[in-house]
């Protein structure tokens, strides 16, 4: 008990630390629609409880996580957070029988909402680029149950159903306006993204610019990744400027979808940030280029900004991740995501904490990505610069 106090007390302290270092950038004014990774694959993280305590000090207004942890669902109880939970990629071929759906919302969801605001269900994680096809062929049937069970018990109207893509399902992103997805996905995305038209839900898209400057660091504009001042490029189709890659990567996205007939679905980005520190051949992992990267994408949301497609509808966006993990397998940089150490110190400082009453983050879990770091790319700009970020998820 004493332990946890003195843990709580340092924790709140570093809150505060971190206000007064934060002046620095003056008062940030964040919209709803960015967020930051909330990890659990580590053994030395503060409890549910203390991380709500963060949420609530930086006014973090929305969660994503990766699994149904009961004690972080109960820790959530009435803070007005936002949370999105998932069924991991092991249980997704059960969810395709509609009484195991049923059940599953039924123990997960129903009990904790709306006390905990859960507002939507991912089931698995980037389940079109994990080489298991039966995996792939059993995702839709499975979104089909989940929502079916959420129509019979009254929470589809408060509860979307959707799963987080890897860019690897793209064939071509050079320029955006020719994004298209690889054609041996076409049968398994047409009905994924029918049922997304359908239920009105979001395509959730993992996107980390940092690994295609990782691999090509002589031919990658830095400046162009990390949203800094930059010539950018022209799409020669549609004469759309960008000036950074994580939009164009978005856009080509758009197209792809598209292409399919349903450019009415909306594109959210569920995952993408830039690592603190990394092994010796990972170009770019530094403190000064994570900080570069998530405060230019923080200072964006500031300014409601859309892609160059969509540029009056506000991009949602989680920031990969709120804290460094101990226990992720792979490289180093694969456990230098965060931006505080599980201690409550900053890793680096990008003025999170200078909130006004009426700001909001959001947050996403890194306690599940998937499948190792198979470097499958697609070309942007004529490079391969949108790598397969899938990663080995850790239960």
């Amino acid at each position: 008990m004493a332990v946890s106090i003195l843990l709580r007390s340092r924790i709140v302290s570093m809150f505060l630390l971190f206000n007064l270092f934060s002046s620095e950038f003056g008062f940030l004014r964040l919209g709803s629609s960015l967020g930051i990774n909330y990890g659990q694959v580590a053994n030395n993280l503060p409890s549910p409880e203390q991380v709500r305590l963060l949420l609530t000090s930086l006014r973090i207004t929305k969660t994503r996580i990766y699994d149904t942890n009961p004690r972080v669902l109960t820790a959530f109880a009435n803070t007005g957070i936002d949370l999105i939970v998932t069924v991991p990629n092991e249980a997704v071929g059960v969810m395709m029988d509609p009484r195991q759906a049923l059940q599953w919302v039924m123990t997960n969801v129903q009990p904790y909402f709306p006390a905990t605001k859960i507002t939507g269900i991912s089931v698995g994680n980037e389940v079109y680029t994990s080489d298991d096809p039966t995996l792939m062929s059993n995702l839709v049937p499975a979104l089909l149950s989940i929502h079916s069970a959420l129509v019979q018990l009254g929470l589809d109207s408060y509860i979307h159903v959707s799963t987080a893509n890897s860019l690897a399902v793209l064939e071509n992103s050079y320029p955006p306006s020719m994004g298209s997805f690889k054609p041996e996905m076409a049968n398994l995305l047409v009905p994924f993204l029918q049922f997304l038209a359908a239920t009105k839900s979001p395509f959730w898209i993992n996107a980390y610019p940092y690994f295609a400057y990782k691999d090509s660091p002589a031919k990658v504009s830095l400046d162009y990744v990390l949203f800094n001042p930059n010539a950018g490029m022209v799409d020669p189709y549609t004469k759309l400027r960008y000036d950074n890659m994580l939009y164009a990567q978005v856009d080509a996205v758009i197209f792809a979808i598209a292409r399919l007939g349903y450019g009415g679905v909306d594109v959210r980005v569920s995952e993408t940030g830039w690592p603190s520190k990394g092994d010796p051949n990972e170009v770019g992992a530094t403190v000064e280029n994570a900080r570069a990267y998530n405060r230019n994408l923080l200072l964006r949301q500031i300014r409601s900004e859309g892609t160059p497609v969509r540029p009056n509808q506000r991009l949602e966006v989680y920031l990969f991740a709120l804290f460094n993990e101990d226990m992720k397998p792979g490289p180093t940089s694969e456990r230098n995501y965060g931006l505080y150490q599980p201690d409550g110190t900053m890793v680096y400082n990008v003025g999170l904490a200078a909130l006004t009453s009426s700001a909001s983050v959001s947050l996403t879990s890194s306690a599940t990505r998937e499948n190792g770091e198979t470097m499958n790319r697609i070309h942007v700009m004529g490079l391969p610069l949108c790598p397969n970020t899938t990663k080995k998820k850790k239960q």
